[in-house]
């Protein structure tokens, strides 16, 4: 199924290798454009930037240092809203791709590539960018009594080694206090690698965490680095741990038990040197179910928990947020400075807001981009028929009516997905045949 709305840039100097990445991207994501030349960048740029830039390390024949693509990895992070670049080298040079993700490179992947890795990692870039990657979204925002707590906590245990567990419902922020807790550690100088452990498949694993030696296993061309290896030195975040199998559940546990990794093929262990900080949505009790999550992991990782507020828990940051938001998406997208009407605020926030955050900020998005009026009313936001459009004149609801329908179809579908898969977004997004990246989407223009 193909992602509307986002924009893919494959630079590699092998036009073979970029059109079959092109090949395998577009059926998902349709607009994925190749470019040969780092030369002709700049005026690619010009016709807008990007979401998702997969960034070859090497573009003269017989270089191998890199630094070709560091320096365009460098020009892409000056841009006002920068893309997710994904790095690209034939070469699996720890070194080499720990550089690339402490210049702000989200992930690497070694040519050539397993289809499915690299279609991951490409969702996992977006979902990331449309969460965090925005102005203004690294720090955490909000001064009311629960986030004073987060952040009083976060200062705490920030500058130790212990493991951190952080949870929270989707939309709440857990990368951002993930990323909190390595800036203010003694790691801050070192990475911080996010790993989706919901999007790893199964039976790549052990290569994608832990790596794997050339001729391992028939598609193993050269030696790989894993993910631990990578974030040596720094922090390695692992995303939705709550949707680990079993099995890899036992792996993980060995590795942090013996803090050691032993890549596929390889007659030795290496040591690792990275603070674990992890994350889920599933619900605390459910952790404790031994058929969903091992205990003697989860003592492991969470020798500190963060408990992350919903937005409803603390709806005294409600207006920071909204009037941040607004004021960042008018700068955006070049709109007038407006005021948000009173009745609006109140209503906006007397909502629950069940996608948190997340969901507040694509409905400003929404506002600045489809408000016309002087000031923003609550129905510039979008959040459904249960509120605005409740109390509708019935001539607007009959001429709407349509619209209604399918938006109420498809946040029911979802709504149903998401609790067929018990909050797991991965498996709803798998159930309702999308990405990750899309679910998130949606997730936010429904308020889910």
């Amino acid at each position: 199924m193909v992602q509307p709305g986002t924009r893919l840039l494959i630079l590699d100097d092998d036009r073979d290798v970029a059109c079959a990445a092109q090949m395998l991207l577009r059926r998902r994501h349709g607009a994925v454009t190749t470019l040969d030349d780092p030369a002709r960048l700049d005026a690619l740029l010009a016709d807008g930037v990007p979401d998702v830039v997969l960034l070859d390390l090497n573009f003269t024949p017989g270089r191998i240092d890199g630094a070709e693509g560091l320096a365009v990895l460098d020009r892409l992070r000056t841009l006002a809203r920068p893309p997710a670049v994904i790095a690209l080298t034939a070469y699996a040079d720890v070194p080499l791709a720990v550089e690339a993700l402490k210049r702000g490179a989200v992930d690497f992947i070694t040519k050539p590539w397993d289809n499915a890795r690299l279609a991951a990692a490409v969702d996992a870039a977006l979902a990331r960018r449309a969460a965090a990657n925005v102005p203004g979204a690294s720090a955490l925002m909000g001064e009311s009594a629960p986030m004073r707590d987060v952040k009083a906590l976060i200062a705490g245990v920030a500058p130790t080694e212990a493991n951190v567990m952080v949870l929270g419902e989707n939309g709440v922020g857990k990368e951002l206090v993930a990323r909190a807790l390595h800036q203010a550690s003694r790691r801050a100088a070192g990475t911080f690698l996010a790993v989706d452990m919901g999007a790893l498949p199964e039976a790549t694993f052990e290569s994608e965490l832990f790596g794997h030696r050339k001729g391992a296993f028939t598609d193993a061309k050269s030696d790989r680095a894993g993910r631990f290896q990578a974030a040596r030195g720094g922090t390695l975040f692992l995303d939705e741990i709550g949707n680990m199998p079993l099995p890899a559940q036992a792996k993980l546990l060995t590795a942090l038990e013996r803090r050691e990794v032993t890549p596929i093929g390889a007659d030795r262990p290496e040591p690792v040197d990275v603070r674990i900080v992890s994350a889920t949505n599933l619900e605390e009790d459910r952790l404790f179910d031994p058929a969903v999550f091992r205990a003697d992991l989860l003592f492991r990782l969470n020798t500190i928990v963060v408990r992350v507020p919903p937005l409803r828990a603390r709806r005294d940051d409600i207006p920071g947020l909204l009037h941040h938001y607004l004021s960042l998406y008018e700068g955006q997208y070049q709109r007038p400075v407006r005021e948000l009407a009173p009745a609006a605020l109140d209503r906006l926030c007397a909502w629950d807001w069940p996608g948190n955050v997340r969901a507040l900020r694509h409905a400003c998005e929404r506002a600045v981009i489809l408000g016309g009026g002087a000031d923003y009313r609550y129905e510039d936001f979008g959040l459904g028929a249960s509120s605005a459009s409740a109390s509708a004149p019935a001539a607007v609801r009959d001429e709407t009516d349509q619209d209604f329908r399918l938006g109420a179809l498809e946040r029911d579908t979802i709504a149903a997905a998401l609790d067929k898969a018990r909050g797991n977004i991965s498996l709803a997004a798998r159930m309702l045949g999308v990405s990750r990246a899309a679910l998130y989407r949606k997730l936010g223009k429904h308020g889910i």
